[in-house]
């Protein structure tokens, strides 16, 4: 029992003085809203206190009036920040606060915060664009921004799936990879001939995405579709993993040597900004 109330008696301390630095930190930086601060104590004292903490413990260790932490508590339980267990049991934190945190990291994803950015670069080049991520053994296209100037005549994104060996967006990625991811991937999908031009062979295809590591974006020289030159760049993370790929498409007949050395370098300083961009987000 006195270990119990030794805990107990810490607990109150260790509240206050978190209070006290709230508090202070408060009056350095301007006017704060009561209730809303109050609010923030009571689901800051729950998230510690463990699993079930009741109204009466919840306004000891705040020195709150008994009433008004019921009326925070009771706004908070109806707004589902904090689940009521029982009479007896008391409170615990609701599921509104991961619903939210859900959302915060579904904002997170390249899709959601490149899209902007992404439709802008589109604008700027006059080009369809598009990002892809490969998810198991599967290229998945996730935004696509068709050019509203010289429309292409674009292939199926559903054949793309698969098609990651003739694809820019596949190829950029696949550079990137482990050997025996590549393997992997290849096995899986198969190296089916689209055009003249498709690399139908594992050997021709390393050899490939030795030379888009070397220049930094891949390329898809009527490979998948007949008359369409795509240019792809990878997204990547942290260390270096690659999480996705951007790339731009156009008409052959508008690829000439120094108009693809331009796209390459737009969508190679585009890749390094969007990498840069979501670095800095996931952190």
């Amino acid at each position: 029992m006195k270990l119990e109330n030794a805990i107990h008696n810490l607990s109150i301390e260790k509240t206050k003085t978190i209070a006290f630095e709230d508090d202070k930190r408060s009056n350095q930086k301007g006017r704060i809203i009561n209730s809303v601060d109050k609010s923030l104590k009571v689901l800051e004292t729950v998230a510690s206190a463990g699993p079930e903490i009741t109204v009466s413990q919840i306004s000891e260790l705040l020195g709150l009036n008994i009433s008004t932490c019921h009326h925070l508590v009771t706004t908070l339980v109806q707004k589902r920040f904090l689940t009521h267990l029982g009479r007896s049991r008391g409170y615990t934190l609701g599921p509104r606060l991961s619903e939210l945190l859900e959302i915060s990291e579904k904002e997170k994803e390249p899709q959601v915060f490149l899209a902007t950015e992404l439709r802008e670069l589109g604008k700027k080049l006059g080009h369809s664009i598009q990002y892809a991520e490969l998810k198991e053994t599967t290229l998945f296209t996730k935004l696509h921004f068709p050019t509203q100037k010289r429309k292409l005549n674009e292939p199926s994104e559903i054949e793309k799936m698969t098609a990651l060996h003739a694809t820019a967006t596949g190829k950029a990625i696949l550079a990137w990879i482990p050997d025996t991811e590549l393997v992997r991937i290849i096995s899986a999908n198969g190296i089916k001939k689209y055009t003249n031009n498709t690399i139908c062979s594992l050997s021709g295809l390393i050899e490939n995405l030795r030379l888009v590591r070397r220049r930094k974006f891949s390329l898809d020289d009527q490979e998948f579709s007949k008359g369409i030159v795509c240019i792809g760049a990878a997204i990547r993370q942290g260390a270096g993993a690659v999480i996705g790929s951007i790339s731009v498409s156009l008409h052959s007949e508008d690829a000439n040597k120094d108009y693809r050395s331009y796209l390459s370098k737009e969508m190679i300083a585009a890749a390094n900004l969007f990498s840069n961009k979501i670095r800095s987000v996931k952190r």
